[in-house]
This record gives C-alpha cells, structure tokens and sequence, in this order.
C-alpha cells in the first residue's frame, strides 16, 4: 500500500483474511455486524477491525465474546512504542479482557500480519502472585498514614506520602524538644527509618549539631507549618503518649 493513502478500516480486512485462510479457517466478511469472522470444523473467530485502538473497539471485542471466546482486535501497527508503560498498560488492559491483538504492517504493496495478543483466559492468581512486591507496598504506605491529606485525582500538587509524615513527625518532636538523637526519636516513636531519614535530609530541614544528635533548621520550621493538621496530630499525639 502507498504510504501516501489514507489507511482505511477495510485495509486491514485482506491481510487478516489471508492469514486465516492460510491456518485452515474458511473467512467471511461482515457476519452479523462481525467484521470478520473465521470458522475451522466447530472453531470460531470473530476479528474487529479498527484504525485506532479506543474504547469503542474493545467494546465491541467484549460484546463478540457472547459468541465465542476466540475474539481478537484488529488495528494497524503504527508507531507504537513496546517498552513504553503505557504500552505494556493497554496490553494487561486487553489481556484482563481475554481478548487477542492482531497488528497489521504496510509496506509499499504489502501487508504484514503479527499477533500480537492471543485471547487466553486471565489468570487472577497468577497475577496477584507476580505483582505481590506492589501490593504489599500499597498497604504498607496506607499503613503509615495517620490520616487522609490527599484528594484523590489530583495532578499537579504535591502528595502527602508516609515518607513525607514520618519527616514531619521527626520536625515536630525536634522543634518540641530540641537536638536530639536519633535513638530518642525512636523511643518517642518515630520509627525505624528514623537514622535514614535524618542522614538523607531530602527535605533540607536537619542538621547535625554534634555526634549523633540533630536539630530542626529554620527552613524545616517554616514548611512544617504549612501542614498544620499533622503538626497538631503528632502534638496531640506526644501529650497521649506522656500521659
């Protein structure tokens, strides 16, 4: 095909349709509003053909797995990026709908055809196993929140993180009760990451005043008040835990 032809939706159809015939699958054209479908003795494949993956097409994918389970998405290959997250994103997308991917190539006058995705079932257990490490970090983040500082679907605007609250709570016992070390902040309950979090310094807010004993800088005082909700958290939280 030239590349200067607008590439249309049934430029795809010939391609597919020689694959399949090639595989043993006698092929039919508009079925039934199906694309294309393609039958082998009591096989059945339906294809849905598109210029542009959106959500329409995956739609469409999902209303054909009402016939058969052997449903794939048709688009061309265009400049997609394989390595890219979002590639690899939309792929989990098409596999969690157990749907397959055909990717259609033009060069000149020809036509190349690569499955990309077959449609297999998706395996939920496999996946909660192989993504373990990202759910147990997810829960430990929400479990060093004290609280909800976020609003969700925000962009554009810093995050309170567990990180940024533990960095606070340290400030707030520093400016409470002046230089002190890192073994004292974790009797008063600063936790483990306690020495990290001093020696890093990634807010700039520390100092080191003398051998294993720091303080808050006037920097770290000035931004620590910005979040007001926390500071008076963990105050409240000192004057529960003296008494």
């Amino acid at each position: 095909m030239s590349e200067k032809k607008k590439l249309l939706e049934v430029d795809l159809y010939k391609p597919i349709q020689r694959y399949f015939v090639k595989q043993g699958f006698e092929v039919y054209g508009e079925v039934n509003d199906c694309d294309l479908v393609a039958m082998k003795e009591e096989e059945l494949v339906v294809v849905e053909l598109k210029k542009t993956l959106n959500i329409e097409l995956l739609v469409q994918g999902a209303k054909r797995q009402k016939l058969t389970d052997q449903v794939y998405i048709a688009i061309p290959r265009g400049k997609q990026n394989f390595r890219s997250k979002k590639w690899k994103d939309i792929c989990h997308l098409i596999r969690r709908l157990e749907l397959g991917l055909i990717l259609v190539s033009f060069s000149g006058n020809r036509a190349r055809v690569d499955i990309h995705l077959y449609p297999t079932p998706f395996d939920q257990k496999k996946s909660y196993s192989q993504n373990k490490h990202k759910r147990n970090s997810l829960i430990k983040e929400v479990n060093g929140r004290s609280g909800d500082y976020n609003i969700g679907g925000s962009t554009r605007t810093k995050i309170m993180t567990a990180y940024k609250e533990n960095c606070i709570q340290i400030a707030c016992y520093l400016e409470k009760y002046g230089p002190l070390s890192p073994k004292k902040l974790r009797s008063l309950g600063t936790g483990e990451k306690t020495l990290s979090i001093l020696n890093k310094n990634y807010y700039r807010w520390f100092e080191k005043v003398s051998r294993g004993v720091y303080e808050i800088n006037d920097t770290g005082k000035q931004e620590v008040n910005q979040f007001p909700e926390l500071v008076e958290y963990y105050q409240r939280k000192l004057l529960e835990e003296q008494n």
